[in-house]
């Protein structure tokens, strides 16, 4: 069916505050509810799209992901996008709901983190997700940590506690941060449901609409949403090698950033390390600045050699670093029990906005850690993933370097999750994934880890979720994928993936 016919009397509204997204997915939104658009209908691709409203590319993207998140369309890798069955839309009839949703944050890879913390299609070999290995939980220690105990627990440790978090968890994070070199009490501590809610409250507390943000690029997928989400305008600072200081204090002069959030240790997606005198360099010049620094450290205990540089929270002689620590990565991710440091008055301010989320964090959670913490088994646990995830690494090096190292090239990890790829040759990871879903293999291209437009040319791979067995074979999947690639001879002006990849 020719969708133009019935929209092109259709015209946007630029004058008007809905965001021009916003406004073609309630147009086309309608005439599915009407059925003029019945289910099964393959809409046009999205640069057609863009062209029949006389709009970017990107803001057709999000038009048609709104429709998705409501329901109204659904999208197959390779094939398009297509209306509903008729059974799925039924249920918004009655009640308006497109239209009572808030603007939603035009970026075009809005949904990727549920997205990959989705069901993988069967069959399928997700590389994407940044997950540590379920058979690696310390799922047996944990029974028998709440079995031995339950019986002895107060029942206030059940009960509500303190919005800044369980004392007892916060008095050891406050002893293990010691032992890094990073002073802290107490008082300088908040627990988290996650680090990522550390990210979110921060950018409540700390940013207004129109504020600047300086991050690293690439950069973790998550801290941009928020960032978005919360009205800020990203400035970018590459970090493919050493970071540009000098770029950094062009930004600050110009734009007066409120923060700079970087992952300085095993960075994601690049595993980047900055050495010692970066750390030191960067310090002299956000104190002469007053600069805050969001420091996210999830993977800084996952080294599989020499241990990385002291965290910039313990070269900060200013109080202007907030550190970010997270249980999720080390070991497990059900557990959502991370925590935040930083001075008392940031901490008190940040917990009057977490009440009005969560009220505090799963107290269960935080009494079984602090357990696990007390009794020295963090230790062995780390000793335990550190040996099988250096070797999963290794692995994984070895099956790139002899299957794919005249297409990519890559640099192993010291440390952390990932490896960063980048094509040699003509095309996109995009395209890349396009034709790595039909032999089943699934990874994250590296336009979702940028707020600007790119080349296009690189993807992340996660090495620590699946064994050595199954790494091996992702890497031949994409191995023959690549060269299948290769052999088409086709050129790079190939339309991107319209969905992330499910894993």
């Amino acid at each position: 069916m020719d969708i133009s016919k019935h929209l092109n009397s259709a015209e946007l509204d630029t004058l008007n505050k809905q965001p021009l997204y916003l406004q073609m997915a309630l147009l086309i939104a309608d005439k599915i509810q009407k059925q003029i658009l019945p289910s099964g209908t393959k809409l046009p691709p999205e640069r057609e799209l863009a062209d029949l409203f006389a709009v970017s590319r990107t803001t057709a993207i999000n038009a048609y992901r709104k429709l998705e998140q409501q329901g109204l369309v659904w999208t197959k890798v390779g094939s398009g996008t297509y209306v509903a069955q008729r059974r799925d839309v039924d249920s918004l009839s009655e009640v308006p709901w497109l239209q009572l949703f808030t603007a939603y944050p035009q970026n075009p890879s809005a949904s990727i983190l549920r997205d990959m913390l989705s069901t993988p299609t069967q069959g399928t070999i997700s590389l994407a997700a940044g997950m540590p290995d379920p058979a690696l939980y310390p799922m047996k220690t944990f029974t028998e940590l709440f079995n031995r105990n339950i019986g002895r627990a107060a029942p206030g440790d059940f009960g509500h506690i303190a919005i800044e978090g369980y004392n007892p968890l916060r008095k050891v994070i406050a002893a293990m941060l010691s032992e890094k070199g990073i002073p802290a009490s107490t008082e300088n501590i908040l627990t988290l449901s996650g680090s990522q809610q550390g990210i979110y409250l921060l950018s409540k507390v700390l940013l207004e609409p129109g504020d600047y943000v300086v991050m690293e690029a690439p950069t973790f997928i998550g801290a941009i949403q928020v960032f978005q989400a919360a009205g800020a305008k990203i400035l970018s600072l590459p970090c493919s090698g050493k970071l540009s200081l000098e770029l950094l204090e062009d930004f600050i002069i110009r734009y007066r950033p409120k923060l700079l959030y970087l992952i300085p240790t095993y960075q994601n997606p690049t595993g980047r390390v900055m050495p010692t005198q970066e750390r030191q360099d960067l310090l002299k010049l956000a104190k002469r600045h007053r600069l805050v620094i969001v420091e996210d450290d999830p993977y800084s205990d996952l080294y599989y050699g020499e241990q990385p540089p002291q965290s910039l929270k313990t070269l900060d002689s200013y109080g202007g670093v907030v550190y970010l620590g997270t249980f999720s990565k080390i070991l497990f991710p059900g557990l959502r029990t991370g925590y935040l440091v930083g001075p008392p008055v940031l901490i008190n301010r940040l917990a009057l906005e977490k009440q009005f989320i969560d009220l505090h964090s799963n107290n269960i959670a935080q009494w079984l850690v602090t357990m696990f913490l007390n009794e020295g088994m963090l230790a062995e646990h780390l000793t335990t993933v550190r040996r099988e995830y250096k070797k999963r690494r290794d692995t994984m090096a070895n099956a790139l370097q002899r299957l794919c190292a005249n297409h990519i090239e890559f640099i192993v990890p010291e440390g952390g999750f990932y490896f960063w790829c980048k094509l040699k040759e003509a095309g996109t990871s995009q395209r890349l994934l396009q034709e790595a879903a039909k032999n089943r293999i699934s990874f994250v291209p590296g336009e979702a880890f940028h707020t600007v437009p790119t080349l296009d040319k690189e993807f992340r791979l996660c090495f620590t979720t699946h064994n050595e067995a199954v790494l091996l074979e992702g890497v031949k999947r994409l191995a023959k994928t690549l060269t299948q690639i290769t052999k088409k001879n086709k050129d790079n002006d190939v339309p991107p993936c319209s969905v992330w990849p499910i894993v």
